[in-house]
């Protein structure tokens, strides 16, 4: 009988003899992260690798990136660690940071603990600005090959087509969000420089990104500041794309922790203000993209567990609601510093 999802055959076992080759051996204690795009374990190891006794198992959903995506993620990686830049990279093993097991995917890592950051204390956002200036910086050194663009086509119009044309949408709600998403599409794209976002590369400078750099990816300690994890998302795009996602609350809030970040930031590299006009576009891409990704996965028996509110009639008139304020935000003038 077929598995009804690759990551059925990624059992205890699987993940344990995957890292005998690299010279790895687990002590049989393993622990599942959170993670839903891939999977990702905590193993202990019997001798422990350059002092770690631990360390952190990525395996790869399969069919999402290529070898050569996944490549450029962690040259992406090496190249920050090598600038001192705190993120968190795969290990070389055997001269190769890219391992196959079984079909699957993987990379290993030194676990590193930390917390959440404070994001209403400014010296926190501060620090944090400091640190995505400085992962710009290397970003900008050189471009993606592989690794695809944020852009109005790859999160947006692809994200609406692949919902109607898979009626993923149910019919009572499928019109009024259809049209939503199409208002909303159109105000993105004239955000993002028109043409169907081919405008968009000439207005803004476009870098390699963390790309995916919300409160949960950076690890906070005390006495070092913030690391920056999972680069799993890492793609071209503007810069603000890795601030904006760090704002939250009302207009003010926002406004005082936009503030904070950029006075770190300003300290290291120069930031383009007219990209400001882009945070609202971007936070309705996400969203759009966001209710694709959920329903694109729904074969993998831990997303209806995790989350069985997605897909009711209610939920998509929650969308249509939160596209309707999206066009109301998009509207309002930029957020300013």
């Amino acid at each position: 009988m077929a598995d009804a999802h690759p990551y059925d055959r990624l059992t205890p076992d699987t993940v344990l003899d995957a890292l005998v080759p690299l010279g790895l051996h687990g002590d049989g204690r393993l622990m599942a992260l959170s993670s839903y795009e891939n999977r990702v374990y905590q193993v202990e190891l019997e001798d422990p690798l350059d002092g770690h006794a631990e360390v952190v198992v990525k395996f790869y959903r399969p069919g999402r990136w290529t070898d050569d995506e996944i490549a450029e993620e962690h040259a992406f990686a090496l190249e920050l660690d090598a600038a001192e830049v705190p993120v968190v990279p795969p290990l070389v093993l055997g001269g190769r940071t890219l391992h196959h097991h079984e079909g699957f995917s993987f990379s290993v890592s030194a676990r590193r603990g930390g917390r959440r950051p404070e994001l209403e204390d400014e010296e926190v956002l501060e620090w944090i600005g400091r640190f995505l200036a400085r992962i710009h910086t290397v970003g900008a050194a050189r471009p993606f090959g592989s690794r695809p663009l944020l852009d109005l086509h790859g999160f947006g119009t692809s994200s609406r087509d692949w919902l109607l044309t898979n009626q993923a949408i149910p019919l009572d709600v499928q019109a009024a969000w259809h049209g939503t998403c199409d208002a909303a599409l159109a105000a993105i794209d004239r955000a993002l420089g028109g043409a169907a976002g081919r405008g968009y590369a000439q207005r803004f400078a476009l870098l390699r990104l963390h790309g995916d750099c919300h409160p949960g990816n950076i690890l906070w300690t005390p006495d070092q500041g913030p690391h920056f994890v999972d680069l799993d998302d890492a793609r071209t795009g503007p810069a603000v794309q890795d601030l904006w996602m760090l704002l939250s609350g009302e207009r003010a809030q926002r406004q005082r922790q936009l503030g904070a970040l950029l006075d770190g930031y300003e300290q290291v590299r120069d930031f383009d203000r007219d990209e400001l006009a882009l945070i609202e576009p971007l936070r309705t891409l996400r969203l759009i993209h966001y209710s694709a990704w959920l329903a694109r996965r729904w074969d993998d028996p831990a997303f209806p567990a995790a989350f069985p509110w997605f897909g009711s009639s209610d939920y998509w008139k929650g969308q249509v609601q939160m596209l309707e304020e999206q066009l109301e935000a998009m509207a309002e003038p930029p957020l300013v510093a």
